[in-house]
């Protein structure tokens, strides 16, 4: 089942987040940049700004009550008729089983509904996800690196599926 979070929900968002990240990006970043950028987009702080956003939402994928899975977007993104969904996880032992396409299907569809021309992403470049991305239609539009601080940066590509 799909239900959009609430702050109640941060502490769960946290839990899938700090397990997913370090197995997702243990070949990609090292362990300090993993704990500075989950400090960063995962503080409660960050995620209560997100959560109380009027054109920011949390959805979670919740199996026997347990959260396995979520996506984080933002509408009328820089302005823009397009959502950026700026993050979709899902727990190591969850994958495989249709979550992540399940969420980004609720996605596509919140979107829609608010009238959305497109879908934006960014993913990291060897993020094994762009190809399920690919799998899902969105093409690649841009190569990008982002300085996000303390000597870090984001290599990502910026990717869209059309509406």
């Amino acid at each position: 089942m799909i239900v959009r979070a609430s702050l109640a929900d941060i502490p769960a968002i946290q839990h899938v987040a700090q397990q997913t990240w370090p197995e997702t990006f243990k070949e990609i970043l090292t362990p300090a940049q993993i704990g500075y950028m989950l400090n960063w987009m995962y503080s409660t702080e960050s995620l209560s700004a997100s959560i109380n956003h009027p054109s920011q939402s949390f959805w979670l994928y919740r199996e026997n009550g347990e959260t396995l899975g979520f996506a984080g977007i933002e509408h009328h993104y820089s302005g823009e008729n397009a959502t950026k969904l700026h993050k979709i996880y899902v727990l190591p032992q969850a994958q495989g089983k249709q979550i992540g396409k399940q969420l980004l299907e609720k996605v596509i569809s919140e979107a829609r509904n608010a009238g959305s021309k497109a879908l934006l992403l960014n993913v990291n470049r060897y993020n094994n996800a762009t190809t399920f991305y690919e799998k899902q239609g969105f093409r690649i539009i841009n190569e990008v690196n982002i300085d996000i601080g303390n000597g870090y940066l984001m290599e990502d590509y910026e990717m869209t599926l059309s509406l």
